[in-house]
Parts: structure tokens; C-alpha cells; sequence
């Protein structure tokens, strides 16, 4: 029988182990990330892990040199060992099938010159890009040369060019596609028969206005030594079951470094994810990888996914066929699992296989949990399998309840079954504006149907409401004199209306107070928190996290202090007759139009869609333009100022204001230096006194 002081020391024994002993996440630390709508990188599971790695030894063909391309489909893996002048073939279960160094070609022995690119069609036969040779080799599955598709020669073909061919793809129709190193004008497609038909998909020229601007006035001495404004060419190629290409550029800070290709060239690649399928986004300008991702491989994947190698941290991005961040994995670095330098990339069923030149080794990596989930959903959607898609989307929020494009995806399984209110919720969730409209349209739609009557028994009510207070309003005003019946209280709405009356009454006829300017200004401030906050969610674009309603008042009361104090300090100076009060009531009044319109276009962005929020942006114009008009007026009324001098006291007051604002940040600067040095000297003291 254990005693009391035994039971004790078990406890603490346990207790200590429970301490010590690491836990399971701390051995297997998830690296995986991704954008959130308001470009903050998210922590998230890792959606696929390192599961082997294989160099040439372990096929039992040495090493690999400097390989450049990797292909798989059914029929094998297709591995281009530049270095080594060779290609090898694998099986599905990644043993080595065949290792092609030379051919019989015509009854000599040919061989391979630096091939960069492998290719393999349905029936296994193998397309080779050639480089150091300048051709495309086609053998079959067993390695029997069948032609050379050779240098093509064409007027189409300008007669600087060096053909060198890097990648190859066919398509169901025989055929070929060629990136070729130094092809700026596209990707060259030759018929089936290997002859040279043209270009395809040619990129935009990009270029620097400034640059284009020099180069105008420049000589063309000075022309031809400046870099020639010509599009970017092509580094790699993939072809979908559907014949559509995806190509990648190398090309620094690019909107759209993925294109898909339709058999025209023109790109169809979707991209209403929050940002475009660009990797990573927001990247500084320095550190030790600087910019922005360059992509060196595509491959295509199930369900319409796709996805992008970065040559510059060896990172995996993959995306759906919207072109939403699905996850990320890879690295750079020297543990399983991550690169020195990946070179291509290509899918065998779920499992993702990259290719390391550098290393010379392939990097077999399957997806887990979190990242089968992912494709379930994605496959399910893409299938038309709602109900399983939103329960797989489901299970991936309880893994990582950030992930926004997850709300999406079950706002699409709801919105497809009819479920348009529960749809709205999930796509807000997701911060997807478009999608929302769409549901919100159908809600509505759904809303009227089924109250019509009362919606327009209530339309009916308001509007003889209106009438009947107008009517009201208008036969009180019958009969009285204009300058007895306006009072200080509604001189500023009719000086809305009438502003040369209005302002010249606030002036002279004593009917302005500052109380009620001041009164505009706050409910100003107040209209505008509720407008930022409240505003219908496909017109609102503001981050709830960031929104602080002290803030907001330096955006509404600041700038009003400003204009008075420096409209004041440069009339002083330019003759103008208003006192500092009357511009305070000037400028106070004028902003009425922004305290009517608000508050209403508030109400109406709750109730429309995002292709009906044409209106609401037009209300934001009116206010502006109305209330930039008063403000002339007054300026003009208070200052006794022809309309010339008053636009250029306007323009001057807004140059005092930038003087103002410069003071200021210079003087808390030299205030905070001067309490820095004053508690330096203090610390100095008592450190010398001790």
C-alpha cells in the first residue's frame, strides 16, 4: 500500500515530466501562411509536408547535374538531367524505367546537348527540348527516335534571333508549343507535322513613363544606347487536360506573372482572390530577399487548381481556378523539405514533386490533413458536390478559422442551393463583396416577392407623409417676409440653397451663430463615424480592427481648424474683411451638405448591391462639389473678395495649411529631442550622485 509521502513524490515526479517533456506541436511547428482579405500574412497549418527525398544514387543513376525539368503524367516521370546530357524515365512508384543518353538516329548515334525541357504525350512518347543542339527531339516511350522537329526558319522570325529551345508542350491536337530563351514575341507553335505556324500569347510591353518621356527627346545616338522597351518572354509551360497553357515570366513586381492561354493567346486566367496570383505580396524592398516572387515552374492539378513554383524562396503557391490563395508550403534551406534552388515542379495524383537543380534531388511532399481537406472542398465545388464541399470547407475552418477563402467556399455550396440569406453571411465572413451582392440580389428579390403589398403600402405612407409636411412647411412660409421668417436656426439650410443670400445675412444681417457651425461640425463628426462603421458592406472597405472613433474626429476637426486659422492668418495679410468668427461660421455652414447626404447614404448602401453602388458613389461626389461651392461663397461673402482673388486665397490657404502641418510636426519633433536630452542629462546626474 503506497503511503501518503510515495503519492506525494509520484505527483511532483509527474508534475516535472509534464513540464519537461516537449510537446508534439512544438516538435512539428506548422510554417504555412496565408493573405488575409487585408493583406495581413495569417498563420496556418501546413498544408503538405516533405514526405521523401531522392537523389540519382538512390534511382541508381548517380548523380544528377543541374537538372532543369521534371514532367509527370500517366505514363511516368520524366526528369531532364542537363548536366549529364541524359533524361530519365521513372514509374509511378518513382524507381527508374529508363535512362535515354543517346539514340539511333538514321543509323548514326545522336545524342542529347544540354536538354532543358521534357515533355511526354498521351502514349508516352517523349519531347525533348535540345537546347545546346537548337532542336525538339521526339522518341518513343522506349527511347526509339522518331524526328527532329529542327530550327524553324520563317519571315515571322525576326533574323537577329538564336533559337535555343528550354521547354516543350503538346497538346491533343500533336501540337507543339516551344519556349525558347531570348522569344519575346512569345510562345512558338509549330503544326503537328513540326512545321513553324507562329507566336502565341505575346507578353505587353512594360515600360517607365519617365523612360518613355526621355527617350522621345532624346537623340538617336542617345536612343539606341538606351534599353529597348520590348516585352518578356516566357520561362516555362504547362498544358491542361482542357488544352488551355499556363506560363510563367520572370519578370520583377508583375500583376500577372501566371497567365493562362487560351489556343488564341489570350490570357483567361481568373483572379478575383483578394489579390492576384502573384505570390507573395507586399514584399519589402529590402532584406535578404528582397521584392517581389519570380516564378519558375506551373503545373496544373485537379478541380481547376494550379501551382506556381518561386525560384527566389522556394515557395509553393497554390491556387483554385478563381485564382483564391489555396496554402503554401516549401522554403528555402538545407532540411528535407526545403530548397537551394528549385528548378520545376509537377503534380503525381495529391502529391506534389519539385525538383531541386542545385542539390541535384526530387522532393516527394503529400498533402496533410489540413491540406486534403482543402481539395476535397475545392474538388467537391468544382464537381457540383455542395453539400460535401461545404462539409469539407466546414472541417477546414475548425483547423484554421482564419482562413477566409473557407467562408467562400461555403457561401458557394449555400448560394448553389438556394440558401441566400445564409450565403450572405458566410461570403461577408469571407470578405467576398461580389459574391455577396449576387446573394443579397436574390435575398431581396425573395424579400419583395413575398411582402410586396407591404412594402408598397409603406412606399404610399412615406411619400404622403412627405407631402403633407412640405405642404405644412410651405403654407406656414406663405405670406411671410423673407428676412422675418428665416431664423438663426434655419438660416444654414436655406444658405445651402441660396448661398450669395444666405452667407450675406450671416455677415450682415447678424443671422449666423458659431454655436450652430460648431453644432454642423459635430454632428459632422458623428455622421462620419456612423458612415464608416455602418455603410452597407459592399460599399464598405474599411478595415473594423482599425476603426477608432477618437481617430476619426482629427479627420473631420482638425482639417476644419486648420482652414479657419490659416484662411484667418492670410486674409489678415491680403485686406479681407471677415472676422475669425464669421469664417468659423462660414466654413461651419458650408458643411452642411456632407451632415444632410450621410446619414441617408448610409441607410441606402445597406439595401443595394455592388453593380447599384453607382448612386452611392454620386452622392459622395454632390457633397464634395456642394460643399466646395459654399465654401467659395462664403470665403467670397465673408471676405468681400471678387471670385478671382477669392479662388486664389483658396489655393493659398491650402499651401498655409501645408506650412502649418510642417511647424507643427516640427515642432513636437524638437520638443521630444529637447525632453529626450533633458532626461538624459537627469539620468546622467543621479547616476554621477549614486
Amino acid at each position: 500500500m503506497l503511503t501518503k509521502k510515495t503519492i506525494i513524490i509520484w505527483a511532483l515526479v509527474l508534475l516535472m515530466a509534464s513540464i519537461y517533456v516537449p510537446t508534439a506541436s512544438a516538435e512539428a511547428e506548422d510554417e504555412g501562411y496565408n493573405y488575409s482579405y487585408w493583406g495581413e500574412a495569417a498563420p496556418a497549418p501546413d498544408a503538405y509536408r516533405a514526405e521523401r527525398v531522392i537523389y540519382g544514387d538512390d534511382l541508381g543513376v548517380g548523380k544528377m547535374a543541374a537538372p532543369q525539368d521534371l514532367y509527370i503524367s500517366d505514363t511516368g516521370v520524366y526528369v531532364a538531367d542537363t548536366g549529364n546530357n541524359r533524361i530519365i524515365v521513372l514509374n509511378n512508384e518513382l524507381t527508374t524505367e529508363l535512362v535515354i543518353s543517346e539514340f539511333d538516329n538514321a543509323g548514326a548515334k545522336d545524342a542529347f546537348n544540354k536538354p532543358e525541357g521534357v515533355y511526354a504525350d498521351g502514349e508516352g512518347h517523349l519531347y525533348v527540348a535540345d537546347t545546346g543542339n537548337k532542336r525538339v527531339v521526339e522518341l518513343a516511350a522506349d527511347g526509339t527516335f522518331i524526328r527532329v522537329i529542327a530550327e524553324p526558319h520563317s519571315t515571322l522570325i525576326r533574323g537577329s534571333f538564336q533559337y535555343a529551345p528550354i521547354k516543350v508542350a503538346v497538346d491533343k491536337a500533336q501540337r507543339l508549343y516551344v519556349i525558347s530563351r531570348g522569344a519575346y514575341e512569345g510562345v512558338m507553335e509549330f503544326d503537328s507535322g513540326g512545321e513553324f505556324s507562329g507566336f502565341v500569347g505575346t507578353n505587353r510591353v512594360k515600360f517607365n513613363p519617365l523612360d518613355l518621356f526621355w527617350k522621345r527627346i532624346s537623340t538617336k545616338k542617345q536612343r539606341e544606347q538606351m534599353e529597348q522597351f520590348i516585352p518578356l518572354e516566357f520561362n516555362n509551360i504547362a498544358i491542361d487536360d482542357d488544352g488551355f497553357m499556363y506560363t510563367t515570366t520572370v519578370e520583377e513586381n508583375a500583376d500577372r506573372p501566371i497567365k493562362k492561354l487560351n489556343p488564341s493567346g489570350v490570357d483567361i486566367l481568373r483572379s478575383e482572390g483578394y489579390f492576384p496570383p502573384k505570390g507573395d505580396i507586399g514584399t519589402v524592398a529590402t532584406g535578404s530577399i528582397p521584392g517581389s516572387s519570380i516564378f519558375a515552374d506551373v503545373t496544373q492539378d485537379v478541380g481547376g487548381m494550379y501551382s506556381a513554383l518561386d525560384s527566389k524562396r522556394g515557395r509553393i503557391f497554390t491556387y483554385d481556378k478563381d485564382g483564391n490563395l489555396l496554402y503554401m508550403f516549401g522554403g528555402l534551406g538545407a532540411e528535407q523539405g526545403k530548397f537551394r534552388s528549385p528548378a520545376a515542379i509537377g503534380m503525381m495524383g495529391e502529391k506534389a514533386i519539385v525538383l531541386d537543380k542545385d542539390t541535384g534531388r526530387l522532393t516527394v511532399f503529400a498533402p496533410t490533413r489540413y491540406g486534403s481537406l482543402i481539395r476535397d472542398a475545392v474538388v467537391s465545388l468544382d464537381n457540383g458536390k455542395s453539400e460535401e464541399s461545404s462539409e469539407a470547407w466546414s472541417n477546414v475552418l475548425k483547423l484554421n478559422s482564419n482562413f477566409e477563402v473557407a467562408y467562400i467556399g461555403i457561401g458557394k455550396s449555400l448560394l448553389k442551393q438556394g440558401e441566400n440569406k445564409e450565403a450572405m453571411t458566410y461570403f461577408k465572413l469571407g470578405n467576398n463583396r461580389t459574391k455577396y451582392s449576387e446573394a443579397f440580389k436574390r435575398y431581396r428579390k425573395q424579400v419583395v416577392m413575398d411582402h410586396f403589398g407591404m412594402i408598397l403600402l409603406s412606399i404610399a405612407g412615406a411619400v404622403a407623409l412627405v407631402v403633407g409636411v412640405f405642404k405644412f412647411v410651405r403654407r406656414r412660409a406663405a405670406g411671410s417676409g423673407y428676412y422675418e421668417e428665416i431664423g438663426v436656426l434655419k438660416n444654414p439650410f436655406y444658405t445651402m440653397v441660396h448661398p450669395f443670400n444666405g452667407f450675406w445675412e450671416m455677415k450682415f444681417e447678424k443671422k449666423g451663430r458659431v454655436k450652430i457651425a460648431l453644432g454642423i461640425l459635430l454632428l459632422l463628426a458623428l455622421f462620419t463615424i456612423i458612415k464608416r462603421q455602418y455603410s452597407g458592406f459592399v460599399v464598405n472597405f474599411n478595415n473594423p480592427s482599425a476603426l477608432n472613433s477618437i481617430n476619426e474626429l482629427k479627420y473631420v476637426i482638425l482639417p476644419f481648424l486648420l482652414w479657419c486659422v490659416a484662411n484667418w492668418s492670410l486674409t489678415t495679410l491680403m485686406d479681407g474683411e471677415g472676422k475669425f468668427k464669421e469664417i468659423v461660421m462660414a466654413t461651419g455652414y458650408s458643411l452642411l451638405p456632407f451632415v444632410i447626404i450621410y446619414l441617408p447614404q448610409t441607410l441606402y448602401s445597406n439595401v443595394i448591391t455592388g453593380d447599384e453602388s453607382s448612386f452611392y458613389h454620386l452622392l459622395d461626389t454632390i457633397a464634395i462639389l456642394w460643399f466646395i461651392g459654399l465654401l467659395f461663397v462664403g470665403t467670397m461673402t465673408v471676405h468681400q473678395y471678387s471670385a478671382g482673388k477669392t479662388i486664389v486665397t483658396m489655393l493659398l490657404t491650402l499651401i498655409v495649411i501645408g506650412i502649418l502641418l510642417f511647424l507643427g510636426v516640427l515642432f513636437f519633433s524638437m520638443l521630444q529631442q529637447m525632453i529626450s536630452f533633458v532626461a538624459s542629462i537627469y539620468h546622467e546626474l543621479s547616476f554621477r550622485v549614486h
